[in-house]
């Protein structure tokens, strides 16, 4: 009966005409309002005396122009700085945003002392392949905030996915990281996968890259310039890779892997390490406990840290 009694409502309304009619002239009506209303717009805005109103205003310095920050005098070296703005943050936008899935990355502009715009890209990670052996992992970690870790990983939330090419792989690697992390924009660029720092208080020195690439072949981190990976590592990249790990004077577990694997290709001994990490940085190094993320002393005369929190060494 239900249905039947639906049908018939819906009969009565189709064959009542007149309620018809009305709405479509009343539409009809609308739409030319606007029509004329835009119509009134356009004459307003080609209206010559308007025009030559706003020429004068540019002219003469008003509030228009303050208001676009139009400026005749600005030196070579203030045109210079807004043309590499417009080339790097208007037209050279690179990545990919997905509205659906992604938070929205924001503007992000640091300048040096003399108003030169600095880049705000902090390290990457590459991928050198595509044919991943399984158990490859990118971890982005901070003292003081934790680990977060990003494996090749279907089932995984925080997993990542293989594409048909590197490429794909990046965008599907920055993606799951962009709106996962609390720590880091990412964005990809070609087979890159590359960060900045999610909040402008945190310390570019502390956040920590590591990748855990069990074949050794796949993917290869890189920060300010400085590769971190240990093959083909001579002394002398031992050196560089720990002036950046201990910029800001501590050791994180994630560190403290990256560091033990590059000492097994070198065959550095644990003492040799310390001895190394002492004279370019003195006593006052720290290393982050694994086990409660306390900060641990060295203790030179054991060549060891001491976390005196849980009373173990690391």
């Amino acid at each position: 009966m239900a249905i039947r009694k639906g049908r018939r409502e819906s009969k009565e309304n189709l064959e009542n005409h007149e309620a018809i009619d009305d709405a479509f002239a009343e539409r009809r009506a609308l739409l030319e309002s606007d029509g004329e209303n835009s119509h009134d717009q356009n004459q307003h805005v080609q209206d010559p005396i308007e025009q030559e109103r706003i020429r004068k205003e540019l002219e003469e310095g008003g509030e228009l122009q303050k208001m676009l920050g139009i400026d005749q005098n600005l030196s070579k070296q203030q045109e210079a700085s807004l043309q590499r703005l417009e080339q790097k943050w208007m037209s050279g936008l690179q990545g990919t945003y997905n509205a659906a899935e992604e938070e929205r990355k924001p503007l992000m502009i640091s300048f040096d002392d003399e108003d030169n715009i600095q880049h705000t890209e902090i390290g990457s990670v590459s991928l050198l392949t595509n044919d991943f052996d399984g158990g490859e992992e990118i971890r982005l970690e901070y003292p003081g905030k934790g680990t977060e870790f990003y494996t090749l990983d279907y089932d995984d939330e925080s997993g990542w996915r293989k594409g048909k090419t590197p490429e794909h792989t990046a965008r599907n690697i920055a993606s799951i990281i962009n709106k996962r992390s609390s720590l880091v924009h990412a964005f990809s660029d070609s087979n890159r996968v590359v960060f900045e720092l999610r909040d402008s208080s945190l310390n570019p020195d502390s956040l920590v890259i590591f990748v855990d690439d069990p074949g050794g072949k796949d993917m290869v981190a890189e920060k300010q310039g400085v590769e971190l990976d240990p093959r083909g590592m001579t002394l002398q990249d031992y050196q560089e890779v720990i002036k950046l790990a201990l910029a800001d004077g501590i050791i994180t577990p994630s560190e403290d892997q990256m560091l033990w694997s590059m000492r097994q290709a070198l065959k550095i001994s644990e003492d040799e390490h310390v001895h190394i990490v002492r004279a370019m940085f003195g006593d006052d190094v720290m290393k982050e406990c694994t086990v409660c993320n306390s900060m641990a002393l060295l203790y030179p005369e054991h060549n060891a840290w001491y976390c005196e929190t849980c009373e173990n060494w690391v």
